[in-house]
């Protein structure tokens, strides 16, 4: 468990203030946040303690197909249950709209969950990273989940739809002051994760606050955000991509792709085609981010589902990143297609790299010309070579 001094607790003294037994909705998302069911269980017992009542509600906008029992299976997935975090979860997926707003040339509507407004008070939980769309003073974090998370499907479709048109962070400024005028909002437990993808920050931070304190929690989570270990690449293999790794399936800011309308690509890293090799089992079939791949194989579109994929692609509006890339039958025919595709290639100077997924980057695979631009520190435990068996890529020591 975690302490309350771990927990930095910014919002203790509001939840003092507020009438002992007042229910409290906890927003929990469905990105794989290291030990989120230790949090979201720590979270849970410290409202306990203090006298309130507890509930969980989903805050992942449309995840999960946009489905109670969907959004249900995703956080079953990260391991937060009702036996995990010891209360109830509350995942309906009605809304209310508490107002519109003007953004720009455009009227948003704000939508929010019923579940949260039925409760006395809302608290969110979520991670402080840099968002997979845009970049900004605030990216991926606390407001974000208050608004889209918790906006259902409802709320997360008209907030991408007009921050694609006005931009990211003006939409959630004035998304957030609607939901903070409008719903009893305690605050939210920042999480700020190192390297490793291991939790390095916890801290509570009050309503009110979102905007003052986000912007130096997310510097920090730049400072500490894996990439890759070059930025010259000819081929990226990734093993994996699911929604609990990224929004968009696999890291943008890794990849260097959004792919998105009215907002340019990173300049960096420079990757030439991208081989997509299957998805996690914790996304559920939802392959969003199967778009931002040149190439995959006919085990990866097995895994889909179609229907939660284009309900996610739908809703956030960035139809590119649902779109199926050339499908190769294997391993061996995806990479030789790949490598032909870049033209004439040659084996000795052909920039590869191979992850497991965008965000377990501390072991990877490179090709011999990649290696001696790998940072100082880098380890090369050995030189392998890939052979293939039943169209399945195995490396071997050579």
């Amino acid at each position: 468990m975690f302490t309350d001094t771990q927990f930095g607790w910014g919002t203790a003294l509001v939840l003092h203030a507020r009438r002992r037994s007042a229910s409290t909705a906890v927003g929990v998302g469905s990105r794989g946040i290291h030990r989120i069911d230790d949090v979201a269980a720590a979270v849970v017992a410290e409202l306990d303690q203090r006298g309130f009542d507890p509930v969980v509600v989903p805050a992942m906008g449309s995840h999960g197909g946009a489905t109670p029992d969907g959004q249900r299976e995703v956080l079953e997935s990260l391991g937060v249950t009702e036996d995990s975090v010891g209360a109830p979860i509350d995942a309906r997926m009605d809304v209310e709209e508490l107002a519109t707003v003007t953004v720009g040339d455009t009227a948003v509507p704000v939508y929010f969950a019923r579940a949260a407004l039925d409760a006395d008070a809302v608290l969110v939980v979520n991670r402080v990273k840099a968002h997979t769309n845009f970049t900004g003073d605030i990216e991926s974090g606390l407001a974000k989940m208050t608004v889209v998370g918790l906006g259902k499907q409802r709320g997360a479709k008209a907030f991408h739809s007009t921050a694609i048109e006005e931009g990211y962070v003006a939409t959630l400024a004035a998304a957030l002051d609607v939901v903070e005028s409008s719903v009893p909002l305690l605050g939210g437990l920042a999480i700020v994760e190192n390297f490793e993808e291991e939790i390095a920050h916890l801290e509570g931070v009050p309503a009110g606050s979102f905007f003052d304190r986000e912007p130096e929690l997310l510097e920090r989570a730049y400072d500490e955000m894996a990439t890759l270990p070059v930025d010259d690449v000819d081929l990226l293999v990734v093993d994996e991509i699911g929604k609990e790794i990224s929004g968009a399936g696999m890291d943008t800011n890794v990849i260097g792709r959004y792919r998105v309308l009215n907002a340019p690509d990173p300049e960096t890293p420079d990757v030439d085609l991208i081989y997509v090799r299957g998805l996690t089992e914790a996304t559920k079939g939802n392959g969003n981010g199967i778009g931002l791949a040149d190439v995959t194989r006919r085990a990866a579109v097995d895994q889909l589902d179609l229907q939660k994929t284009y309900a996610n692609a739908f809703t956030s509006g960035s139809l590119s990143k649902s779109k199926l890339p050339v499908v190769a039958p294997d391993d061996e025919f995806a990479l030789r297609a790949s490598l032909a595709a870049l033209g004439g290639y040659d084996p000795e100077t052909v920039r590869v790299v191979w992850i497991r997924n965008t965000e377990e980057l501390g072991d990877f695979r490179v090709s011999a010309a990649v290696v001696d631009d790998l940072p100082a520190a880098a380890t090369v435990r050995a030189r392998e070579v890939v052979s293939f068996e039943d169209g399945t890529a195995r490396f071997v020591e050579s």
